[in-house]
């Protein structure tokens, strides 16, 4: 056997048990350390939303007070999870007021492309990401309280900045107020203030068990009767009326009488 084989045969060996024991010394260097597991959230010594980077994507954020009700982050949503309705003041018609404002959280698939429309800044991505509910329902979060709407914001001319809250502030108080264990809107009581719907009487009854009338077929045009009168008017004028025949006169001996005799046509002409 050639020296440069028998050397490369046993290169190979050696590489295989120094990699096999450097791997397990790995492994068994383990057992001698503290364990590391960490129980979360409760012996951190931040907390973990503190700890992700600041471009992080979370739960969406909007700040109400600059929020100009253009319905760009609506539009741009591509799967429809924002829903904003505006509508104009009682008391003052010329000034327009968002009534409507909600964001489903369980539909958001985090993608970022409704802050980029966004003039003022007024909708975020937080670091917030913690929001265990029993129900998915109430993931959908209302920046908008339909009986207490909030103005639309009027951008000044040639503003660059927009005063808004410290992000993640109004989101987590909104979390705070919130129970894990809270039963979504399929497992609350019907409201007893609800108005029941009414009961149709007899009457009703009897008016919708009774089968409808047929239509009555309806008129012919003016211009179809007349049409039809027009055809029918020369089939009368070719057609010669047939007179009825004179009944025979009977003579005084029984017999019958004799039939006229047809006029000549010579008679009453100059011969």
């Amino acid at each position: 056997m050639p020296k440069e084989t028998v050397e490369q045969y046993i290169g190979n060996v050696t590489d295989t048990v120094s990699s096999f024991w450097h791997g397990l010394s790995i492994t068994l260097s383990y057992l001698l350390r503290r364990p590391i597991t960490t129980q979360y959230p409760d012996r951190t010594e931040l907390p973990v939303r503190d700890t992700l980077p600041p471009r992080y994507r979370g739960f969406l954020e909007v700040d109400a007070s600059i929020c100009t009700g253009c319905q760009a982050c609506e539009r741009a949503c591509p799967i429809g999870c924002i829903q904003i309705n505006l509508e104009k003041d009682a008391a003052n018609p010329k000034l327009r007021v968002v009534t409507q404002f909600d964001i489903d959280e369980a539909k958001c698939m985090f993608c970022g492309l409704c802050v980029e429309p966004c003039p003022t800044g007024a909708i975020q991505h937080t670091r917030e990401f913690e929001a265990s509910q029993r129900s998915v329902r109430n993931l959908t979060f209302r920046w908008a309280d339909p009986e207490n709407p909030f103005p639309v914001y009027k951008v000044v001319k040639g503003a660059e900045y927009f005063p808004r809250a410290p992000l993640g502030s109004i989101l987590r108080a909104r979390l705070e107020a919130k129970r894990w264990d809270a039963p979504g809107p399929e497992f609350l009581p019907p409201d007893p203030n609800a108005a029941a719907p009414k009961k149709a009487g007899p009457g009703a009854k009897a008016a919708a068990a009774k089968p409808a009338p047929a239509k009555v077929a309806e008129a012919k045009p003016a211009e179809a009767v007349q049409a039809a009168a027009q055809t029918a008017a020369p089939a009368e004028a070719t057609a010669a009326p047939v007179a009825p025949a004179a009944p025979a006169a009977a003579q005084p001996d029984g017999g019958a009488a004799a039939a006229p005799t047809p006029p000549n046509p010579g008679d009453g002409q100059p011969a």
